[in-house]
């Protein structure tokens, strides 16, 4: 049996693969990277990058990253197309909402596959609330389970139909946050009954999806551990919700957890996450990270399997013909 990837994302330090970057991916062979927007510069450096990257590990490998829109995007003019909070859009767009996001979504991926990058961290399935933090409240697609959903979905479709994979996060549910998981580890005090008729209920309408993100949340009624690193979140996620596709866990580099990122890795693949994500591209942790991961398990390897095999050619459109539509919808100008 071929060795199987480490069961990681990681990321790179800057613009360009340095020497010991290279030759820790080729030894770790890591299953993916992530990129931010110390990666950017512009498309031809970044074509540049996503190639060596493959070139790194001697595959096709997944090469991720966040393009959201308004705040959390790591393409950005004027060699890219600026974007609205997804909120906004979905405001502004009224009635013509999913349209909107599916339109958006598919210009996106088309810039995203222009310079190699195959996978977006999209869609954003948390339902926003009054108390949600505002790191994340614009960047949810609505207010109540049933429009997150139907946003979702659209956002997922566009994505798909420009070639590139989307990744549904942030189950089981990060809108009732009132902190930054970046910084701090959220508290979710809903019962077990509540979370699964609206926290979950926007996952489980998508959860035919071949990739999804954990929540780095603390929901008491599951236990202490957070949702990454907690088995019965990881189960509920997988029961409950129905999810089968391949599951990451969000940056296990941020703040919301304790411990060091070998440990964090190792709690978080015994927990049931497939993959451990780790952006921060800090080269001596990404080692304690890649050694801790292990290779895909083989459950996980059929996702990963599974996930990839989603990946296809996009469909034929007409760019300027879905531009001119998405500024006409934003407009209100077009009856949907």
């Amino acid at each position: 049996m071929a060795t199987r990837p480490t069961a990681a994302i990681v990321g790179i330090g800057g613009l360009t693969l340095s020497t010991d970057e290279a030759a820790f991916f080729q030894a770790a062979d890591p299953w993916g990277f992530i990129l931010f927007a110390r990666n950017v510069e512009t498309p031809e450096q970044l074509r540049g990058l996503t190639s060596a990257l493959r070139d790194a590990v001697g595959r096709d490998a997944p090469v991720l990253v966040d393009q959201e829109g308004g705040r959390v995007q790591r393409l950005r003019a004027p060699h890219w197309r600026e974007w609205l909070p997804p909120l906004d859009q979905v405001t502004r767009a009224g009635v013509g909402a999913e349209r909107s996001l599916w339109l958006r979504h598919r210009l996106i991926a088309e810039e995203l596959r222009a310079v190699g990058i195959d996978t977006n961290c999209v869609p954003t399935a948390d339902i926003a609330c009054a108390e949600t933090h505002h790191f994340l409240r614009n960047r949810c697609l609505g207010e109540d389970a049933a429009t997150v959903a139907r946003n979702a979905r659209a956002v997922a479709e566009g994505t798909l139909a420009g070639g590139v994979l989307p990744v549904m996060k942030h189950m089981p549910g990060h809108g009732r946050a009132v902190a930054d998981s970046h910084h701090d580890l959220p508290e979710i005090a809903a019962g077990r009954s509540e979370l699964a008729a609206s926290d979950f209920a926007p996952f489980r309408a998508l959860a035919d999806l071949p990739l999804g993100m954990t929540a780095h949340i603390r929901a008491p009624t599951y236990g202490d551990e957070p949702a990454t690193l907690n088995p019965a979140i990881i189960g509920a996620i997988r029961t409950e919700i129905g999810f089968r596709g391949l599951l990451m866990t969000d940056d296990i580099s941020m703040e919301a957890l304790s411990g060091g990122p070998g440990e964090r890795a190792v709690r978080a693949i015994a927990a049931g996450c497939d993959i451990v994500l780790h952006c921060n591209g800090e080269m001596a942790e990404m080692e304690q990270v890649a050694a801790a991961a292990g290779p895909l398990s083989d459950a996980a390897h059929g996702r990963a399997e599974a996930a990839l095999a989603c990946r296809r050619d996009p469909d034929p459109v007409d760019t300027a013909l879905l531009e001119a539509e998405l500024e006409a919808l934003l407009k209100g100008q077009v009856h949907v």
